[in-house]
């Protein structure tokens, strides 16, 4: 028995389309340099971890697996 209360399935797609977008544009950020860290090696890493991470979730939230 499951007794925890489920998110309606509006607002699960919902944060998920907001997560999707906010993983995209902070990897882009990163890609761009704009927190100005001083190891470029480092920040365009966590840029294209954060932007595939991104595309990812967004696959799973279009298939539906989420």
């Amino acid at each position: 028995m499951d007794n925890y209360p489920k998110q309606p399935k509006g607002m699960r797609l919902i944060f998920g389309i907001f997560m999707v977008i906010v993983y995209l544009l902070v990897g882009l950020l990163f890609i761009l340099d704009v927190f100005n860290i001083d190891n470029t090696a480092v920040s365009m890493t966590v840029g294209i971890i954060l932007c595939l991470y991104g595309v990812w979730r967004g696959y799973r939230l279009y298939v539906g697996s989420n």
